[in-house]
């Protein structure tokens, strides 16, 4: 199977799957695979290499209860998981959960952590890894699991290490002025209605959200160009060790 890829300037746009055997996402919260990969765990998915998706968290000290509210602080996590659960159904992904506490993933051992994620890559023979590039996640919990992660790819045998994009989150120029142009540009036009119905289905955390962004961007060009360029493609920087 492998990739398809085509060279650019400093990067790589990816138009098949990587992964051959195994694609494993590492983040800690519920949407967070939506936003940062969605369409690339979809692309995976539909080529029939298996996706799971490994959450740190049940994402239930997150802020936002729907509107109307229809989750409240007591029913959050069981919202938050079943939402995350039918996001994976449209991505075509297994889930499974670390239960950690959300917000608190920064406290937690990273060895530890990296311990439990490497033995994940190992079970399943995961050759593609995903998570957040550490330092550049803006949350704790990002940074921290991408840490996290980081250590786990790297403390195994060269041999056996899968290859690791990670996710850096903000401004495009801002991001390339600190890191450089992402290694990997992932085309993902041909995925990006499943990519919208699993953030849809986060409906707590994005609903709102939308609402918001698309009225802004009637009035806003920079952020028209920004949401459709999320449709278009998904960047991120090889880690691999």
């Amino acid at each position: 199977m492998g990739s398809s890829a085509a060279t650019t300037r400093d990067a790589f746009t990816v138009h098949g799957p990587v992964a051959e055997r195994h694609l494993l996402v590492v983040l800690p919260h519920p949407d967070d695979e939506s936003f940062s990969s969605g369409g690339t765990m979809a692309m995976h998915a539909d080529a029939g290499v298996a996706v799971t998706y490994l959450c740190g968290t049940y994402g239930d000290m997150g802020r936002n209860m729907g509107v109307p509210f229809f989750a409240n602080r007591e029913t959050l996590r069981d919202v938050r998981e079943q939402e995350l659960r039918e996001a994976c159904r449209i991505l075509g992904a297994d889930v499974r959960f670390m239960g950690l506490r959300d917000k608190t993933v920064e406290f937690e051992d990273p060895d530890e952590l990296a311990v439990r994620i490497a033995g994940v890559i190992e079970e399943l023979d995961a050759d593609l890894v995903i998570s957040f590039y550490p330092g550049h996640g803006v949350h704790p919990d990002h940074d921290a699991m991408g840490e996290a992660t980081l250590r786990a790819v790297t403390g195994l045998a060269e041999a056996e290490r899968p290859t690791f994009w990670a996710v850096a989150v903000g401004e495009r120029d801002g991001l390339e002025q600190a890191l450089g142009p992402a290694d990997v540009r992932v085309d993902i036009r041909a995925w990006a209605d499943r990519k919208r119905a699993a953030l849809e289905a986060h409906a707590t955390q994005t609903k709102t959200m939308f609402a918001r962004m698309e009225a802004q961007a009637a009035g806003d060009e920079h952020l028209r160009e920004r949401l459709e360029e999320g449709r278009r493609v998904e960047r991120f920087y090889d880690l691999t060790p």
